[in-house]
């Protein structure tokens, strides 16, 4: 064992006295050269997308390209009013960029937080640093946990084993031993060691594999697709109208250029729904920006989404349910052992082990090391074998072996032992059996025949807000699993604790089949003793049920399910390998920000299925009337400053609050059948209570200078049906979302009634009978509207 020197030196940066290196690691110098060559771990970590993709994203779209030409050809033919339009893209782009930069933001400071901080050794000291400050050569420590972050040789192993299966698919650990090659993006199951580099920066294993990929592409967002999904149909619809319209406009009914063109791109700009795709860019962002603020690192936006539509939470016990601290609560000697030699034994193990777990930091602390003992060769735990061990020479002279593992793992099942075993894990207590072996510890039965030697009793600290936590996920149907390596009864006893009820099931004798494990963890709540590959099996059983399942952990025996359950969450104190490949990492450890995330996720896809009925009910208007203006030969009813107005009042504004409040309605799937179910019959109800009006006012109004007078009827009937879409949106209500309908409202009366606006916005109502019967068409189409969708509603629910 290694004893640090009272005369040891110490680092100036880490106060800490160090064992002497046992591979030279580099100089300064050496460090310095290498900087100087290049030879650098400069992979630049992609945790969102810089600023130019931003800009890019937001400012290079199919449906900016398509106004920013109609934009520029109205500067030329029309006033300014008709070309408000585009100021508007304008303003909603900017927003779009400084919303997504601020969240770039929030989310590159968190990262920081969470980068893995691998430990190098130079000068013959110790020392973390970040991982773009690696060179080539610098000898990197590893232990249980840690993330290979360059690739290397092994120059030391002490037991080391190493998960490729990220990497190669090969899910069995790895043994490694000093010559051996270790790839970058691997991690550490059991023991521990240090390796050399020598393939730096993008020339690494994990480098070449991740050039090409984005980490926000990762998760699937049915938001997102399905907004795609949409704007590819309205793409087709719009061509085709489009052409119609021209044609009409400027070909058929011969008008004056100027006022043709311009009524002609009055009916293409209403059709793009620009301000749909902003506006969820919009949501995620703010969404990532208030997790931010909870210490919650969101590393893939649409995350925020999936675990909103999670109906499955698989939660590892130790990290989650329970703190990662232990205590020892009692030591029962058995066969006659000594008390005092028993903690002389503990004592020695824990001193063996470079890297001790929470369970083994426990015993340390209860019981301190005796100098006389000399470790021969040890045994690191693994999730796999569920003990570990190490063989000692005693101070008399004398050498043994010993195990400490799970008892029902060493033990056979009609050991007297167990059942005392049993008792304490039906208390929840943790419990390890210390035993001695008979046979060496390189022996692939080393842990058959063994000796019981006493019972090291353990209790977890439960966290103070995982019952309430639990209690959110059974309040909102969401079925919570614990799956965990420890005791199954053990587990049981702590997840009843917190509240989750259930028959605690031993993994062990679970089916390996597929459908039938799927079968038993629909009945089943707490499950123990599960393997790694069990976890991961399991997360895909459940999936291949129908079940969006969302897993929790903190250790490196999670990593495999994390990385295949749908939403993986890792802790902010959980090794490297855990928080590389989660989703979501909670910085601070606190297992009760998880609810915040849920309630982000459905704030997000609530809102914007509303809004997005908003846009498109315009959308499908803006396309019926222009193929009902085609038809008929007639002037297309509006200038783009009139569906400018309308958009804004009834569209642009209110969705703008709509998308950014709160709302805790369950996700459900199927977004655009959700969303069309409602447009279509909005938009087809919309645009024909207006082309009525404007055909009724066609005939009303006759003469010269007579279209304007017959433009605002068809706009006063257009206004308040699209007011009424908003109104039915807007529930249920509450006291600001009733003053936003009506100040919007409010904003169109304004506009008729104040001299300068009228003729800035070319609205003018002439007379009374026609403005009167525009306003009864609209409350007709109203009420259609409302028992149409309330016939939908039934027809179709959601």
């Amino acid at each position: 064992m290694t004893h640090v020197d009272a005369g040891a030196e110490l680092d100036p940066v880490h106060p800490v006295p160090h064992p002497p290196a046992r591979a030279d690691g580099l100089t300064h110098a050496e460090v310095a050269e290498r900087v100087a060559r290049g030879q650098v771990n400069d992979v630049p970590v992609r945790s969102s997308r810089s600023l130019a993709d931003i800009v890019r994203a937001n400012v290079l779209t199919r449906f900016n390209a398509i106004i920013g030409v109609l934009w520029l050809i109205m500067l030329f033919v029309a006033p300014i009013q008709d070309g408000l339009f585009g100021f508007v893209i304008l303003a909603n782009t900017g927003i779009g960029i400084i919303q997504e930069w601020r969240a770039k933001q929030t989310l590159d400071s968190l990262a920081v937080i969470g980068e893995a901080r691998p430990t190098v050794r130079r000068d013959g000291w110790a020392t973390e640093i970040g991982t773009s400050e690696i060179v080539l050569d610098d000898v990197i420590e590893i232990g249980p946990g840690h993330k290979v972050v360059v690739d290397g040789t092994c120059v030391e192993a002490d037991g080391l084993e190493i998960d490729e299966s990220l990497l190669t698919g090969e899910a069995d650990p790895v043994v490694k031993r000093p010559g051996d090659h270790v790839m970058s993006g691997s991690f550490v199951v059991a023991g521990g060691g240090a390796f050399r580099a020598s393939r730096v920066g993008r020339e690494a294993y994990a480098a070449q594999l991740a050039e090409e990929a984005s980490r926000f592409t990762l998760v699937h967002s049915e938001l997102r697709t399905g907004i795609s999904t949409i704007l590819k149909y309205v793409t087709w619809m719009m061509i085709p109208t489009a052409i119609g319209l021209v044609i009409s406009q400027l070909v058929v009914k011969h008008g004056g250029l100027k006022e043709s063109v311009a009524r002609t791109v009055g009916g293409i700009v209403p059709m793009v729904p620009e301000g749909l795709v902003l506006l969820t860019s919009v949501a995620f962002a703010i969404g990532v920006i208030r997790l931010g603020r909870k210490q919650c690192l969101v590393q893939e936006l649409p995350a925020i989404e999936g675990l909103a539509r999670v109906d499955t939470v698989c939660l590892d016990k130790t990290g989650t349910l329970t703190e990662g601290g232990m205590d020892v609560t009692e030591l029962r000697t058995l066969n006659g052992y000594d008390d005092s030699y028993i903690r002389k034994v503990l004592g020695a193990l824990g001193e063996s082990d470079p890297r001790p777990n929470a369970s083994l930091q426990a015993i340390i602390d209860a019981c301190p090391d005796s100098e006389e003992w000399r470790c021969v060769e040890s045994l690191p735990f693994s999730s796999a074998r569920k003990y570990s061990g190490a063989s000692f020479s005693e101070g008399d002279g004398e050498s043994s072996t010993w195990l400490l593992g799970a008892p029902d793992v060493l033990l056979d099942g009609d050991a007297p032992a167990l059942a005392e075993t049993g008792r304490l894990n039906e208390q929840g207590l943790r419990v390890l059996l210390l035993a001695r072996a008979a046979r060496d510890l390189d022996a692939p039965d080393v842990d058959k025949g063994v000796t019981p030697a006493a019972l090291v009793v353990l209790e977890q600290r439960l966290r103070p807000d995982a019952a309430q936590t639990l209690g959110f996920f059974a309040r909102q149907n969401v079925r919570a699993k614990v799956i965990s390596g420890d005791n199954a009864v053990s587990v049981g006893a702590v997840a009843a604790k917190a509240g989750l009820a259930g028959t605690a099931v031993d993994a062990r004798r679970l089916p390996a089949e597929r459908e039938a494990m799927a079968r038993e963890l629909e009945d089943g709540t707490v499950f123990g003793r599960v393997t790694p590959q069990q976890k991961r099996e399991m997360v895909g059983a459940l999936q291949s049920r129908g079940h969006t399942v969302a897993m929790t952990g903190d250790g490196v025996n999670d990593v495999l399910a994390l990385k295949d359950a749908d939403i993986g969450v890792a802790m902010g104190s959980g090794s490297e390998a855990t928080r590389a490949v989660a989703q979501i990492v909670l910085l601070d450890n606190s297992f009760a920000v998880l609810p915040s995330v849920v309630a982000e996720g459905r704030r997000v896809i609530g809102n914007i299925t509303r809004v997005a009925t908003l846009f498109l009910v315009k959308t499908v208007y803006s396309v019926l009337l222009a193929l009902m203006v085609v038809f008929s030969q007639v002037e297309y009813p509006f200038l783009p400053r009139h569906l400018t107005l309308l958009s804004t009042l009834t569209i642009g504004v209110p969705a703008f609050f709509l998308a950014l409040a709160p709302n805790t309605e369950r996700a459900r799937p199927h977004f655009v059948r959700r969303v069309m179910r409602y447009s279509l019959p909005g938009g087809v109800v919309a645009a024909v209570a207006t082309f009525v009006t404007y055909l009724i006012a066609r005939l009303h109004y006759t003469g010269p200078g007579s279209l304007d007078a017959q433009t605002s009827a068809a706009t006063l009937t257009l206004f308040l049906v699209s007011m009424w879409v908003l109104a039915i949106i807007a529930r249920p209500y509450t006291w600001w979302r009733i003053a936003l309908v009506l100040s919007m409202g409010g904003a169109f009366v304004v506009v008729l009634a104040v001299p300068a606006l009228q003729s800035f916005f070319a609205l003018e109502l002439v007379g009374t009978a026609m403005p009167w019967l525009a306003v009864g068409i609209a409350v007709v189409a109203s009420a259609v509207l409302e028992l149409l969708w309330k016939w939908v509603d039934h027809r179709f629910p959601a």
